[in-house]
């Protein structure tokens, strides 16, 4: 239990109490709610959820931009309101503005693919559409038969970042969470054009179940990551095997467009995808999926047809 030393005011001016920095443990940002509806909470020590409403509005790009987080981390879990009924949980940033993806970042998976490693960032994109709960249904586009897992690092953006150096990406971090790129590779890999179109259906983006700001992962290239299909282990790496590091990622994209607060960039997924194995293995309404990357927690999602 953290002990009570004084109360901050946020920037809607509501009381909460603070505990000491040596006592409090990783804060862990999500929203929960109906689609459309999501509110903003916090995890507690003992994964529950708690709301923040009376001092957030949302954990969104404003919130972000206005380094509203910062004065988050001292907040004790214990003196918010404790959210029942175990209720849907939305992604963990709203609003956002842009969602870039890397490909082919680990050698391993672009071997697999049969595809040349690269020598550059594949860079690519998501609609925003895409967006989904860490367990919403995954719904299958209309006639897919093709539909992959990727399991991926992702980085939300904390400030503006224009043309910056490898030296200092990682001070334009807010924080990371998880990110299943869902990919139809019929779509993506064998109708001409670019990969957006198999990346982009809806619900192919499953973002969360929280985010975890960048002081608590102090080291964004040694974190393991996984995911089971029907609970059988296909994917099992680490970020280290990484091509291009975070770092990269952050500053070779600064160079080529603007980030903005919120925009979340998925880093690329390791070996152990559908489409590498022999003969390809591709999702089936019924099957269920679980995927998660170290200290980020858990995705779980279950695939149905199209509606």
């Amino acid at each position: 239990v953290g002990i009570i030393i004084d109360t901050v005011c946020l920037p809607n001016h509501h009381a909460v109490f603070l505990q000491p920095q040596s006592e409090r443990s990783v804060m862990k940002l999500l929203r929960y709610g109906e689609v459309g509806a999501e509110k903003p909470g916090m995890l507690d020590e003992q994964g529950d959820i708690r709301d923040l409403s009376s001092i957030v509005s949302d954990i969104s790009p404003a919130i972000i931009d206005a380094g509203d987080l910062d004065g988050l981390k001292s907040v004790d879990p214990a003196s918010l309101p404790r959210v029942e009924n175990n209720p849907r949980l939305g992604p963990c940033v709203g609003r956002i503005g842009k969602f870039v993806c890397i490909g082919l970042n680990y050698s391993d998976h672009a071997k697999e693919t049969g595809m040349p490693i690269p020598t550059e960032p594949i860079v690519f994109m998501k609609t925003t559409s895409s967006i989904s709960g860490p367990d919403d249904d995954i719904e299958l586009i209309r006639g897919s038969v093709k539909t992959d897992w990727e399991v991926e690092l992702g980085i939300v953006v904390g400030k503006h970042t224009k043309y910056v150096s490898e030296e200092n990406a990682l001070d334009h971090v807010a924080g990371y969470c998880v990110v299943n790129d869902v990919s139809e590779r019929q779509w993506q890999l064998e109708q001409g054009g670019q990969w957006i179109k198999g990346k982009s259906g809806d619900t192919y983006g499953p973002i969360g179940p929280w985010f975890v700001t960048r002081d608590e992962i102090p080291d964004p290239q040694n974190l393991d990551l996984w995911l089971e299909v029907n609970d059988k282990r296909h994917q099992d790496g680490n970020t280290r095997t990484m091509i291009f590091p975070v770092s990269t990622i952050i500053s070779y994209l600064s160079q080529c467009m603007s980030l903005q607060p919120g925009d979340v960039i998925a880093t690329g997924t390791p070996p152990g995808v559908g489409q590498g194995m022999k003969p390809p293995v591709y999702l089936r309404a019924g099957d269920r999926l679980r995927l998660g990357v170290e200290g980020l927690g858990i995705q779980q999602q279950t695939v149905i047809d199209s509606k």
